[in-house]
C-alpha cells in the first residue's frame, strides 16, 4: 500500500473534502493524490463534489448491509482494489469497526474542531463555548477504536473572541481545517509522519 494513494471518507457537505482536492491541484499534497470517495450518504453534496473533481465514489448505505462488518468489508475490498495507503476521514459520521481499522492500522486520520482531548465527541464548538474556555481549536490525530481516542498528529490554536457564536467561531476553526489537514496529508504522504506509541514525529 502506498501512502501517496488517498480515500477520503466523508458524510455530508464535504468542505474539507474540498479543500484537499483545492490543495491537490495547487501542489500542495506533494505526492498524494486523491483517488475515491466514500461515503455512506449518496445524497451528500460531498458526493456531488467528488462528480464534479473527477474523483470516483463508493457510495454505499449501511442500512442495505445486514451488519456495520459487512458493510465495512464492501468497502476494505474496494480499498484494496485500489491500492489505498492513506484513509482520510473528513466529516464520516460513523464509528469505525476492526473489520476496517485493522488492515489500515496506523494508516486512518481524522480532523477534529477541538483541541484534544478536550473536547471530542459531537458538538465540539458548542462545547468549547459552553464551557467558556479562551482557546480552542483544530486536531488531527490518527483513528483508533474510541471516539477522537487516537494519537494527536498535529493541532493548532484558535483564540474563542469575546461576542463569538457557534457561527462565528466554526469560520475561523473550519479555515484551519482547511490549511492544516492538506499539510499532514502531504507529510504522511511523503513518509514522515511516525508513530510510536501515543507520540507521533512529523519530520519536516
Amino acid at each position: 500500500m502506498s501512502s501517496s494513494r488517498i480515500a477520503v471518507f466523508a458524510s455530508g457537505q464535504g468542505s474539507n473534502f474540498a479543500a484537499l482536492i483545492e490543495a491537490q491541484r495547487a501542489g500542495q499534497l506533494g505526492e498524494g493524490s486523491i483517488e475515491l470517495l466514500v461515503s455512506d450518504r449518496p445524497e451528500a453534496p460531498v458526493a456531488q463534489r467528488a462528480e464534479a473533481a473527477g474523483v470516483p465514489a463508493l457510495l454505499l448505505r449501511p442500512k442495505d448491509f445486514a451488519s456495520r462488518e459487512l458493510y465495512e468489508a464492501e468497502i476494505v475490498a474496494e480499498l484494496k482494489r485500489r491500492d489505498i495507503g492513506l484513509i482520510v476521514l473528513a466529516g464520516y459520521m460513523r464509528l469505525i469497526s476492526p473489520v476496517l481499522l485493522e488492515p489500515f492500522a496506523g494508516r486512518i486520520i481524522n480532523i477534529h474542531p477541538s483541541l484534544l482531548p478536550a473536547f471530542a465527541g459531537k458538538d465540539a464548538i458548542g462545547q468549547a463555548l459552553d464551557y467558556g474556555v479562551k482557546l480552542t481549536g483544530v486536531t488531527v490525530h490518527f483513528v483508533d477504536g474510541g471516539m477522537d481516542t487516537g494519537p494527536v498528529i498535529a493541532q493548532r490554536s484558535v483564540t474563542v473572541e469575546a461576542g463569538d457564536t457557534a457561527d462565528s467561531l466554526a469560520q475561523r476553526i473550519h479555515q484551519i481545517e482547511y490549511e492544516l489537514y492538506p499539510e499532514v496529508v502531504r507529510a504522511f504522504a511523503a513518509g514522515k509522519v511516525e508513530l510510536n506509541g501515543r507520540h507521533v514525529l512529523v519530520r519536516q
